[in-house]
């Protein structure tokens, strides 16, 4: 009885000190997320702008940008995909790679080739051990984004849209990653950042009461949106890697808590098996006792006799 005593107190110890780093990891993510979320509203609107600035520009001109112009037959996308470098956020990661496998289906579906581009380890691993081709693939900085992570991401895939896909270009280039919607609501989404669709971002500003403003270009439009275009690409992959990060630590935050609270639901369950182990033992205790005394006393009353 008394081993027994002894595992369960053991036990208790082990997720005593697993409930402690629980509850550390669940109050760090919490504090980041507010750190993420105020990342993500001063990018918003720059990221916003840009999109209606680069609308304007395309849809006040005539020529055919490369950049802004469907292709006729596309035969190659490129899918960016954002997960996490690390684990423990509960179906973060695995939920945006559903998205992108969805995606890759549909596209393939359509009769395009799809290039796969990877943010964080997590998505490396999964592509990695299925043995899944990837073009690119940057990791270590999911957790705290900068422009200039974004910047070094978005280049190569300016690069492709710009190359022609019989040198190993793209037609098209889409986006998988978290929306942060709110403290318990994080969505994967998927978007197509090129070509640009003029059409829906006309109506977009439409619907929000706004009018595209009408530019004059200087030198000529096809030079502005040479300018213009890869800032947006920019601008829109650093607002979805702010997303992906504060939805992340969102889903840490939840993952932990529920990881304390399992713990501490162990830890009472545990603590009444041990007492329940304990008073057993005691009472085992006392039953020898008696007995003993029991048994002295009818010896010591025979030797009298």
């Amino acid at each position: 009885m008394g081993a027994q005593l002894r595992v369960y107190k053991r036990r208790i110890r082990s997720v005593t000190a697993t409930k402690k780093i629980t509850k550390a990891m669940e109050m760090i993510a919490a504090s980041r997320i507010v750190k993420a979320q105020r990342q993500v509203a001063a990018s918003t609107p720059y990221a916003t702008e840009l999109t209606r600035a680069v609308t304007a520009v395309a849809t006040g001109s005539t020529i055919k940008h490369p950049l802004t112009t469907e292709a006729e037959a596309p035969v190659r996308a490129a899918v960016l995909l954002v997960t996490s470098d690390r684990g423990l956020a509960g179906g973060y990661s695995s939920n945006a790679i559903k998205a992108a496998d969805q995606l890759t289906e549909r596209l393939r579906g359509e009769g395009k080739e799809v290039d796969s581009y990877i943010v964080g380890r997590k998505g490396v691993s999964y592509y990695g051990f299925r043995e899944r081709k990837i073009v690119e693939s940057w990791t270590g900085f999911t957790d705290n984004p900068t422009y200039a992570d974004a910047k070094k991401v978005a280049a190569p895939l300016i690069a492709a849209v710009q190359q022609d896909t019989a040198e190993g270009g793209v037609d098209e280039l889409h986006i998988v990653f978290t929306e942060f919607v709110s403290m318990l609501t994080q969505t994967p989404v998927q978007h197509r950042l090129l070509p640009l669709s003029l059409g829906e971002a006309a109506d977009e500003s439409a619907a929000k009461g706004e009018i595209l403003p009408l530019f004059d270009f200087e030198p000529s439009a096809e030079d502005v949106l040479d300018a213009l275009l890869p800032r947006y690409v920019e601008s829109r992959i650093y607002n979805a890697l702010l997303q992906a990060a504060a939805s992340k630590h969102a889903a840490t935050r939840r993952a932990m808590k529920s990881a304390t609270d399992n713990a501490g639901d162990l830890i009472k369950s545990l603590s009444r098996l041990a007492n329940a182990a304990r008073q057993a033992e005691i009472t085992q205790e006392i039953s020898e006792i008696v007995g003993g005394a029991s048994a002295l006393a009818d010896a010591t009353a025979g030797s009298d006799k």
